[in-house]
């Protein structure tokens, strides 16, 4: 029996808790959980609604990828989004705006568009348009008019890979995702490369990049020369203190020749001026003692 695949399903609830605006009453302003659908209902046949139990001769979501042939299981592959209407930002927001928004994500090629094979959407609830990867449609029925169908190739669905990624990034973009909405996988990358940068003493092939930085070392083990390295800057640290050390230790005033300048300037004149009344005796009587030896 076709199945609603947990990434898909993650999806749907991951819209309704933020479209959805009032939960306990049917509106036509709202997303309502009616109008976000995965598996087909018991006649459908063929499609991405459909899983391996469904699936009919030439399926176009078997057939015109290896991606969905590789992946074909009993999971559905598809997700329709209904009407909503909600304000945010100074604006309202719509299925038509929110359509052309994920169309303008696959079109330009965003990472996290890479698993949907096509989009089938109204972008004025009259006229139908189909953006579809491959290239092989361009259009589709008149339901499409009031709801959004997304097609993800299967192999995607089958190896469970998450899908909230670009809706929350465009719940993001409207202001009403305001929390953390990194996947858990972007959170294990980033723990990934934050344990790697912290451990720098060889334990692992980064740690090993900076440890040879640090030793002056290529990654053949060989010297490298030409530009600093944590070790030459290690030595270099260490004889500018040495000098720094050793200029501390110095007694930079030389009196005598602080004596002999100041002198040399000053005529006797100046000389018996600057001698204070109270010893000029006593320097009188010590320059005869020494003129007389």
């Amino acid at each position: 029996m076709t199945r609603a695949p947990a990434n898909l399903l993650a999806v749907r609830s991951l819209l309704l808790t933020h479209l959805n605006v009032d939960p306990n009453t049917v509106r036509d302003a709202d997303l309502e959980p009616a109008e976000v659908g995965i598996v087909g209902d018991a006649a459908h046949r063929g499609g991405y609604h459909c899983g391996s139990d469904r699936v009919v001769t030439n399926d176009y979501s078997v057939v015109e990828s290896s991606r969905d042939r590789n992946g074909l299981t009993l999971d559905a592959a598809a997700l329709d989004v209904g009407g909503f209407e909600v304000r945010s930002g100074g604006r309202t927001h719509t299925l038509p705006s929110f359509s052309l928004w994920c169309v303008g994500q696959c079109t330009a090629n965003a990472a996290d568009t890479r698993d949907i094979r096509e989009i089938i959407y109204s972008p004025d609830g009259t006229t139908v348009k189909r953006w579809d990867r491959l290239g092989k449609r361009n259009s589709g029925d008149d339901t499409h008019r009031w709801h959004t169908h997304f097609s993800f190739f299967r192999d995607a669905i089958k190896a469970g890979r998450d899908q909230r990624p670009l809706f929350r990034r465009y719940l993001s973009s409207i202001g009403l995702l305001k929390d953390d909405d990194m996947t858990p996988e972007e959170h294990n990358w980033l723990a990934t490369v934050h344990k790697n940068l912290t451990v720098l003493d060889g334990r692992n092939p980064i740690g090993q990049v900076y440890l040879r930085l640090a030793e002056g070392r290529d990654d053949t083990g060989a010297p490298v020369t030409g530009h600093p390295n944590l070790k030459s800057l290690g030595v270099q640290i260490t004889a500018i203190q040495t000098a720094l050390n050793t200029l501390a230790g110095r007694d930079f005033t030389d009196e005598p020749a602080i004596i002999a300048g100041v002198l040399a300037g000053l005529t006797p004149e100046k000389i018996a001026a600057a001698i204070p009344p109270s010893i000029a005796k006593q320097v009188a009587d010590e320059l005869a003692r020494r003129l007389v030896a």
